[in-house]
């Protein structure tokens, strides 16, 4: 195998419960990760106990798509 090419530099931050925050690479400001909809709810959040934001999945899959 040839020299790495690439290797990200990525911090995640477990702010409280489900949310977390995400400093990545070339963004200015960090990335919030939590839950919502159907995955709140399989994890048995409590309604308004967390804002909502996108998951790690969503994420994942807009990756995958574009």
């Amino acid at each position: 195998m040839t020299e790495v090419a690439y290797r990200s530099q990525v911090r995640v931050e477990r702010v409280k419960g489900p949310l977390r925050r995400a400093f990545l690479p070339v963004e200015e400001q960090p990335v919030l990760f939590s839950t919502h909809g159907e995955i709140a709810a399989h994890y048995k959040a409590q309604p308004g106990t967390f804002e909502p934001h996108a998951t790690t999945i969503d994420y994942v899959v807009a990756a995958t798509a574009g």
